[in-house]
């Protein structure tokens, strides 16, 4: 398709546009471009995007184009089902349908964990437009008898690859199981093939496939720069020289572990910070009110798990820190894209400890690109860089019990993925 298509050239109801138009988008990207055509079709797609692409328009642009064109079945239960992997994606989807359907009267609500039951019961017994929900939490209402499915006539898939590393592929294939057989499928995933390939064959009927750069996307407007450390107390020094320079306005600080992310926001804190952490054991009240805080300036930093590290979308995010690397290479991508979006620059540093080098190797094999490290004056690592090929982290993919020295401050490495299933978010 040409780059200079518009919304109007993509035949959206002129209350869509209208919706668009005040939301004050003017061009679709790559994603919207190549994905809403076929959807609008009422083929099935499987589709990969880099993260902060208008990934989510993609999908919900179309559902609400055909709630807008077809008469509803009688009875109650969804028209559009979006699953997401956590409340924090879940809330930027519904933030979208919010933002579209100005002019449409369609009726939507969200099913997530962490939130009161009888609201979410009483919604589940009218009819529903949209219903956008974490699996774990519709599992609960569909096994309590809540949950109707025969009106519904698109299944979403979102962030399908971040479910299948929670643990919640059983649950989604359960729930697409109990779901009318002529449905459209959307899928969209960071990466689509292994075992995303395997699910969409089983859930999908010759889906259409789009793909724009990919999960090795590296994010051109994004400096990613890499620091050596030689333990803890290095990285705190080299943290503190990254928050204290000029440049900085707001960063996300992310860490491997929800206790190490309390410990350092606390440390961090006492050095006078206005500071946060954000996990997945906190409430989702006080998840909200957080987020809100740094949405609204109010905060710094935000010390994070990787509960932020998709669906967080705050503008005004100059920098990414890497304290801990994550355990799976795709979520660094998904990480330093919580800055330099919409068009803004931004910088995403990472502080390589004595346990990080494999984690690295991983990272650079994804991107296929090496990121090169640099030194701080003052702050010069001691320790020399250990020698370590792609083909040898390649060699450890599957071994995730790789033992880590345990550290004061609790943000050891978790030794494998127990306790990720049926949790909402780490």
């Amino acid at each position: 398709m040409s780059s200079s298509i518009s919304f109007q050239d993509l035949d959206l109801d002129d209350r869509l546009l209208k919706a668009i138009a005040d939301a004050g988008f003017t061009e679709p990207s790559d994603i919207q471009r190549q994905a809403i055509p076929h959807a609008l079709q009422g083929s099935d797609l499987m589709a990969s995007a880099p993260t902060g692409t208008g990934k989510t328009a993609a999908f919900v642009l179309p559902a609400l184009q055909r709630l807008a064109m077809n008469k509803p079945k009688k009875g109650i239960g969804p028209r559009v089902l979006v699953l997401t992997p956590t409340r924090e994606l879940a809330k930027q989807v519904a933030d979208n349908i919010y933002t579209f359907t100005k002019y449409l009267r369609q009726r939507s609500c969200s099913i997530v964990g962490g939130m009161p039951y009888p609201p979410q019961m009483r919604f589940l017994k009218q009819p529903l437009d949209l219903l956008v929900a974490t699996p774990g939490r519709l599992i609960d209402h569909i096994e309590a008898g809540r949950v109707d499915f025969s009106r519904l006539e698109v299944l979403v898939l979102d962030e399908a690859d971040r479910m299948l590393d929670m643990g919640f592929i059983d649950e989604v294939k359960r729930i697409a199981a109990l779901t009318p057989e002529n449905r459209q499928t959307l899928l969209f995933s960071a990466t689509l093939e292994g075992e995303i390939a395997k699910i969409a064959r089983s859930l999908l009927k010759d889906p259409a496939r789009v793909q724009v750069a990919g999960v090795k996307f590296q994010h051109e407007s994004i400096a990613q720069h890499l620091h050596q450390a030689d333990d803890y107390r290095h990285k705190r020094a080299l943290l503190t020289h990254v928050l204290k320079k000029g440049e900085l306005s707001q960063a996300i600080i992310f860490t491997a572990t929800k206790k190490g992310a309390e410990a350092l926001a606390e440390k961090l804190k006492q050095d006078g910070h206005e500071v946060a952490a954000l996990h997945g054991d906190m409430r989702q009240g006080m998840r909200r009110r957080t987020i809100e805080r740094m949405a609204k300036n109010k905060l710094q930093v935000l010390v994070a798990t990787d509960v932020a590290a998709r669906g967080l979308d705050i503008k005004g995010i100059s920098h990414v820190i890497n304290f801990d690397l994550p355990m799976q290479a795709e979520d660094y991508v998904h990480r330093i894209g919580r800055t330099g979006r919409g068009g803004a620059t931004g910088t995403a540093i990472s502080l390589i400890g004595p346990q990080d080098w494999m984690l690295l190797s991983r990272i650079e094999k994804l991107l296929e690109a090496k990121l090169n490290i640099t030194e701080v004056a003052g702050l010069e690592p001691k320790q020399p860089r250990p020698r370590m090929s792609h083909s040898k982290a390649a060699s450890n993919k599957r071994k995730p019990n790789i033992r880590f020295k345990k550290r004061a401050y609790g943000s050891g490495r978790p030794k494998d993925k127990q306790g990720r299933r049926r949790t909402e978010a780490a």
